[in-house]
C-alpha cells in the first residue's frame, strides 16, 4: 500500500525544496503543475523510478491523487521514500497555492 501525505504536509515539504514527482502525462502538466515538480509519467514510473536522487524523500503528484497512489506504491515497493500526494493537483490549486503552466522539467 502507497503512504500518502496531506496537502498541508506536502505544502510545507514543497516550501522546504521538497522533490515532486508529476505522474501525468506532459500536456496535463504543461497545462498547470506545482512550481518544480518534475515530470515522469505514470506509464514510465517502473523503468525510470530510479532515476531519482536516493537521498531525499519523494512527494508523488498527479490530479487528484489516483495515479500518484500507484507510483507512489511501485516506488516505496522498490525502496524508495515516496509519499502520494492526496488530492493531487486538484486541491493544490484549489487550496490557493501557486501552479506553474507551460515548460515542464523532466525527473533526473
Amino acid at each position: 500500500m502507497a503512504r500518502e501525505t496531506t496537502q498541508q504536509a506536502f505544502a510545507a515539504a514543497w516550501a522546504e525544496g521538497g522533490l515532486v514527482i508529476d505522474v501525468r502525462e506532459a500536456d496535463e502538466q504543461t497545462a498547470g503543475h506545482v512550481p518544480g515538480a518534475r515530470l515522469m509519467p505514470l506509464r514510465s514510473v517502473p523503468a525510470r523510478c530510479d532515476e531519482r536522487p536516493a537521498d531525499r524523500p519523494v512527494f508523488v503528484i498527479c490530479a487528484s491523487g489516483n495515479r500518484s497512489r500507484t507510483a507512489a506504491y511501485w516506488m516505496t515497493s522498490r525502496g524508495i521514500d515516496a509519499y502520494s500526494v492526496t488530492g493531487g493537483t486538484r486541491a493544490w490549486a484549489h487550496a490557493g497555492h501557486p501552479i506553474a503552466a507551460g515548460h515542464h522539467e523532466h525527473a533526473a
